[in-house]
C-alpha cells in the first residue's frame, strides 16, 4: 500500500502535481474529519448518557406508577371489603332491631294479657267478697228479724215466768246457731 502511494506520488510529480498529502486542503479535510469524529464521539457519549438517564427516569416512573396502581387496587379492595362488612353489619343490626321489636311487642302483648287477667280476677274476687258480705248481711238481718219476730210472737203467746225462761234459753242458744 505504501508503494501504491509512493507510485501515485511519483506519478503526480511527473505530471507536475504535488502529492495529495502535501496539499493543505487534504490536511484541513483530515482535521475536519478528526474534529467531527471526536465531536461525534463526545456528542454520542453525552447523548447516550442523557438517553440512558431519561430511560432510567422513565423506567422509575413506570415502576412508581405500577406500584401506585397496585396500592390503589389494594386500597380499593380494602374499601370494598369494608363496605361489604359495613353493609352486612347494618343488615345484622336491622334484623336484630326487628327481632327485638317483635320480641318487645310479644312481651307487651303478654304483659297486657296478664294484666287484664289479674284485673279480671281482682274484679271477680271483689264481686265474690261483695256477694259473701251481702249474703252474710242478709243472714244477719234475717236472723235479727227472726229473733225479733220470735221474741214478739213468744211474748204475745207465752207470758209470765214460763215465757221469760223460754226467751232467755232461746237467746242463749242463738249465737251458737248463727255461727
Amino acid at each position: 500500500m505504501m508503494q501504491a502511494w509512493a507510485a501515485d506520488a511519483g506519478a503526480a510529480a511527473e505530471h507536475g502535481q504535488a502529492a495529495f498529502y502535501s496539499d493543505p486542503t487534504f490536511w484541513v479535510l483530515v482535521g475536519f474529519i478528526m474534529l467531527v469524529a471526536f465531536a461525534g464521539k463526545t456528542i454520542y457519549r453525552v447523548a447516550t448518557l442523557a438517553l440512558d438517564d431519561r430511560a432510567e427516569s422513565i423506567r422509575n416512573q413506570i415502576d412508581e406508577a405500577r406500584k401506585l396502581r397496585e396500592d390503589a387496587q389494594e386500597l380499593l379492595a380494602s374499601y370494598q371489603r369494608k363496605q361489604r362488612e359495613a353493609a352486612e353489619e347494618a343488615e345484622a343490626i336491622t334484623s336484630g332491631a326487628k327481632a327485638e321489636a317483635e320480641r318487645l311487642a310479644a312481651k307487651a302483648a303478654a304483659d297486657l294479657e296478664a294484666s287484664l287477667k289479674r284485673r279480671e280476677q281482682q274484679a271477680m274476687d271483689r264481686i265474690a267478697r261483695a256477694e259473701a258480705e251481702a249474703v252474710e248481711e242478709v243472714r244477719t238481718l234475717a236472723a235479727d228479724l227472726a229473733v225479733d219476730a220470735a221474741g214478739k210472737l213468744l211474748a204475745e203467746q207465752v207470758s209470765g215466768k214460763k215465757g221469760d225462761a223460754l226467751v232467755n234459753a232461746a237467746i242463749k242458744e242463738l249465737p251458737d246457731k248463727l255461727h
